[in-house]
C-alpha cells in the first residue's frame, strides 16, 4: 500500500503532457500500444503487471523522473538514487531529449515536411499554418468545390498529433523510423534544427561501440543485435556503457579555489605559478560551456562554506558539476591559507544525493592539484605542493583517502597517496596542464572523460624533473556509473600554453 501511496502521489503531481512522455519512454517495455496508456496510474499499472516496476524495484520510477528532470519530485519523495542498471533505451531517451528541444514552430515545420509520408488527416491543422503552405494547397484545390471542400475540412480538422513524441510514434508505426533507421529523421532535423543533430550523430557513434542494452526487456530487433557476432577489434568493455545526458544549454558550474598566498602559515610556502593552472582551467571550462566561479586564498572555514553554497543550489537546469582545488595537501586532506587542513571527503559529501538532490543521476567532478604525502625533492625550479623548511617542501600527514560512498562521482588527484606532486613556477603544475591541454585536444574527438585522464596519467607519468630523477603519478578515482562525454563546443579552441615535458 506504501508504494501505491507513492506511486498516486508522483502521478497526481504530473501533467498530461508529462505522463505522455513516461509513457513514450516506456513504450519498448509496455504490452500495449502507448496511446492506449492515458493516466500516470494505467502506467504504473502496466509496468507493475510485467514485473518491470515493484516496491522491490523502484529504479524505473526513478530512471524516469531523472530522465524528465523531475529532480524536486525525487527529493520530495525521499527516493533512492538511479542505480547503474538502465531500463528505458538509449533510442527513446534520444528521442525524448530531440523533443524537448523542438519548439511549436519547429513542430509544424516538422509536420510540413512528413506530410506527403504520414496522412495530412493525422498531421492535423498544423501542417496548413505555414503562409508558404496555405498559398500552395489553395491553388491545388480552388479548381473545384469538391477539392475547395476537402481544403476547409482540413482546415478545421483537430490536431491529431499535439506533440513532438506523437509525431516520432506514428513515424515508427509506418516503418519511417527506428533505432536503427534514423534517415528520415536526420533529414528533417537537418532542415528544421540543424543543431540538434549532434545528439543524433552522438548516439550513432555509441550504439557502434556499445550494441548491447542495459536492460533485459528489450526488444526482439535489440535481442538480434545482441547476438551477432563481436568482431576481434571491437571493445568489449564498454558493451552496455551508458553515457551521461550532456544536453543543457550550460554544462553547470566550475567551481575553481585557488589557494596561492600562505603568509598565515609559517610551514608552506607561497605556491608560485598556481595562476597559470587557474587562468587554464578557467579557459578550458568556460570552452566546455561551464560557468566558471573563482575563489582566492581561502581558509578552511571558507572552502567549507564555498562547497556548502554550490552544494545547496538548484543544480537542475545544469548537467553537472565541476569542483576544482589548487592548494598545498597532505594525504586525504587540502590546505587552507591559514595552514589548517580540510578532508577531501569533507567537500565531496556536500554533493551527495542527499545533500545535494538535484545532481542526483549526474556526474560530480572533482579536480585536486595537492601532495598527498611526504617524499623530498629538488626545488630550484620545481616545487611540491606540500610543506616544510629548507629548500624541500613535503609533509607527512597520514590520512585515509577514498572516493566519495555515492554514485556518479569522480575524484582526480594529482598525485597516488604518500606522494608529492610538482608544480613549475613559470608554467603551472604537471597535472592541471595535462589534464587541460587533453581536454582540449581530446574532446574535439569525443573521448570519454576517463580515456582523457587515462591519457593525463601516461603524459605526467613520462614527465621528470631536469635531472630526471624526480616522477609523478596522477590517480583517478570513482564512482561513475555511464561514460562522461563533453559535446564537442561549437567555438574555437582556446589556447593551452603547452610546457616542455621537463623542467
Amino acid at each position: 500500500m506504501e508504494f501505491q501511496n507513492l506511486l498516486l502521489k508522483v502521478g497526481k503531481a504530473l501533467s498530461k503532457d508529462e505522463v505522455k512522455a513516461l509513457v513514450f519512454l516506456c513504450t519498448d517495455l509496455l504490452d500495449q500500444k502507448p496511446n492506449k496508456v492515458e493516466t500516470a496510474s494505467e502506467l504504473f499499472s502496466c509496468l507493475m503487471k510485467q514485473d518491470h516496476l515493484s516496491p522491490e524495484n523502484p529504479q524505473l520510477l526513478t530512471e524516469l523522473l531523472v530522465t524528465t528532470e523531475h529532480h524536486a519530485l525525487i527529493r520530495d519523495l525521499c527516493l533512492a538514487p538511479h542505480t547503474t542498471t538502465s531500463f528505458i533505451s538509449p533510442y527513446r531517451k534520444l528521442l525524448y531529449s530531440l523533443s524537448e528541444e523542438i519548439t511549436d514552430g519547429d513542430l509544424r515545420e516538422v509536420k510540413f515536411l512528413l506530410n506527403t509520408m504520414i496522412p495530412r488527416r493525422k498531421l492535423g491543422e498544423h501542417i496548413h499554418r505555414l503562409p508558404y503552405v496555405v498559398t500552395f494547397s489553395f491553388e491545388q484545390t480552388c479548381r473545384t468545390s469538391a477539392h475547395t471542400l476537402h481544403f476547409s475540412i482540413s482546415a478545421k480538422t483537430l490536431c491529431h498529433f499535439q506533440t513532438t513524441l506523437e509525431v516520432f510514434l506514428e513515424m515508427e508505426r509506418m516503418d519511417h523510423l527506428s533505432e536503427s533507421n534514423l534517415n528520415t529523421l536526420e533529414t528533417i532535423v537537418r532542415e528544421v534544427c540543424p543543431m540538434l543533430n549532434a545528439k543524433i550523430n552522438q548516439f550513432k557513434k555509441r550504439r557502434v561501440t556499445c550494441p548491447v542494452m542495459t536492460t533485459d526487456a528489450i526488444s526482439t530487433q535489440e535481442k538480434e543485435s545482441v547476438t551477432m557476432p563481436i568482431s576481434p577489434s571491437t571493445n568489449t568493455q564498454d558493451e552496455g556503457l551508458g553515457t551521461y545526458p550532456m544536453t543543457s544549454e550550460k554544462r553547470g558550474i566550475c567551481l575553481i579555489v585557488n589557494n596561492d598566498n600562505f603568509s598565515k602559515s609559517s610551514q608552506l610556502r607561497k605556491r608560485e605559478g598556481t595562476e597559470v593552472d587557474q587562468k587554464c582551467l578557467q579557459s578550458v571550462f568556460q570552452w566546455l560551456g561551464f560557468k566558471v566561479e573563482s575563489h582566492h586564498d581561502c581558509d578552511t572555514n571558507q572552502m567549507l562554506s564555498v562547497f556548502k553554497e554550490l552544494g545547496k543550489r538548484d543544480h537542475s537546469r545544469f548537467d553537472c558539476v565541476v569542483c576544482c582545488v589548487l592548494s598545498h595537501g597532505v594525504e586525504g586532506s587540502v590546505y587552507g591559507v591559514d595552514g589548517s587542513t580540510v578532508k577531501i571527503s569533507d567537500l565531496t559529501d556536500l554533493f551527495n544525493g542527499l545533500n545535494c538532490p538535484s545532481l542526483v543521476g549526474k556526474p560530480k567532478l572533482f579536480f585536486i592539484q595537492a601532495c598527498q604525502g611526504k617524499n623530498e625533492q629538488q626545488a630550484v625550479f620545481i616545487e611540491s605542493d606540500s610543506s616544510a623548511y629548507s629548500f624541500h617542501w613535503t609533509d607527512a600527514i597520514k590520512a585515509k583517502q577514498g572516493i566519495p560512498n555515492s554514485a556518479d562521482f569522480l575524484l582526480g588527484m594529482a598525485t597516488v597517496p604518500f606522494h608529492v606532486s610538482f608544480r613549475e613556477r613559470t608554467n603551472g603544475t604537471w597535472f592541471i596542464q595535462s589534464l587541460c591541454q587533453n581536454l582540449v585536444q581530446m574532446v574535439p574527438r569525443e573521448f570519454d572523460l576517463m580515456s582523457i585522464l587515462t591519457k593525463v596519467n601516461a603524459d605526467v607519468s613520462k614527465k621528470s624533473d631536469r635531472y630526471g630523477q624526480r616522477k609523478q603519478m596522477p590517480q583517478p578515482a570513482f564512482s561513475l556509473r555511464k561514460k562522461v562525454v563533453f559535446p564537442v563546443p561549437n567555438v574555437p579552441t582556446p589556447s593551452i600554453h603547452k610546457a616542455s615535458s621537463n623542467s
